[in-house]
């Protein structure tokens, strides 16, 4: 049988204390983009409590996602908001997620993350990575953005690395492009930079700046 939501609730203050618990619980968080990077994002937050995501990505998961993605062969042809979702609801079915099967632009992202603690981005296309946060950092004051970039391939783990880029925005990855790099997507350098910001996101709900 599942736990009750006290329960689990109870478990999670022991393991990290009703401080650090409450902090995490309470705030509400945005992801943008569920790929290799947001669909890692969103289930680590999880397993850390956090219980409000919002969530936003267009895509349906397809079969060449399954090599770095969240997701398992049955969710091929679902929506990526429906299959997170899906995994975020087996670790703690009481959490709450705010879906968007939408492409964000300029326009909507206002609405959709205005209200939140902290977004991570978590897109592919540079031009895209740039909008959506120029659009975070002029629309939405006092949203704190976690942006990931340059984690393709196979090497050395140390070269992911953390970064303020200034007030608001942090920088995660190793600041290489694809050209040249060898291997191409794979799952371990990726998790290792969707750990780095999530690991962002619980230190600025904790202590203000990691």
């Amino acid at each position: 049988m599942l736990p009750s939501r006290d329960e689990l609730e109870a478990a999670l203050c022991k393991r990290h204390s009703p401080e650090v618990h409450g902090a995490i619980s309470k705030a509400r968080i945005g992801i943008a983009g569920l790929g290799g990077l947001g669909s890692n994002i969103a289930a680590m937050l999880t397993r850390a409590g956090a219980s409000h995501l919002t969530i936003a990505d267009f895509d349906d998961v397809e079969i060449t996602n399954i090599n770095r993605q969240n997701y398992y062969l049955r969710h091929i042809g679902t929506a990526k908001t429906d299959a997170t979702e899906e995994v975020l609801k087996m670790i703690n079915p009481y959490m709450t997620v705010v879906k968007n099967k939408v492409r964000l632009d300029p326009y909507n992202i206002p609405g959709i993350f205005g209200g939140c603690d902290i977004v991570c981005e978590a897109f592919d296309v540079p031009a895209q990575k740039a909008m959506l946060i120029n659009t975070l950092l002029e629309k939405c004051p006092g949203v704190k953005v976690a942006s990931g970039s340059g984690m393709a391939g196979y090497g050395r783990s140390d070269d992911i690395r953390t970064e303020r880029l200034f007030a608001d925005l942090y920088i995660h990855g190793d600041g290489v492009d694809m050209e040249g790099v060898r291997g191409g997507l794979m799952s371990p350098r990726v998790n290792i930079c969707a750990a780095h910001m999530a690991n962002t996101v619980i230190a600025l709900l904790l202590e203000g700046d990691p």
